[in-house]
């Protein structure tokens, strides 16, 4: 069942988890590089907590190519939902979610179906 009341307090309990789904529920949906580049951390980071918000159905991956792009999972409970957006609502204008908000807005080449502006050898966002 995507997204059991543990499973979702325990993602937002960890800052870097809840980064992400605060940017999540603002966008809609952001490729691993956008998500890295937002909060500043390597790609390993990012996705290993990625991975523990896929697992415990709180988000869901699409593949472009060799890119992910996550959004929070369509099954997602009704109150789940209301959760992850009071949160982001309540979060938006604090310290780091105001930087990282920030830093995603200000990314160049942000990607539309490709992620071209992890590309090149210096950052390797493929998950």
């Amino acid at each position: 069942m995507a997204g059991s009341d543990e499973a979702l307090f325990h993602a937002l309990a960890d800052p870097t988890r809840r980064r992400c789904l605060v940017l999540l529920a603002e966008a809609g949906e952001l490729c691993v590089c956008e998500l890295t580049h937002a909060l500043g951390a390597v790609q390993p980071k990012v996705s290993r907590h990625l991975a523990v918000l896929r697992k415990a159905g709180v988000v869901a991956g699409r593949r472009d190519g060799t890119w992910i792009y996550y959004r929070l999972h369509p099954e997602l409970p009704v109150w789940a939902v209301a959760v992850v957006a009071a949160a982001a609502h309540g979060l938006r204008d604090l310290s780091p979610h105001r930087e990282d908000r920030a830093a995603l807005e200000a990314m160049a080449d942000r990607p539309s179906l490709r992620c071209s502006a992890c590309a090149g050898p210096a950052t390797d966002a493929r998950t």
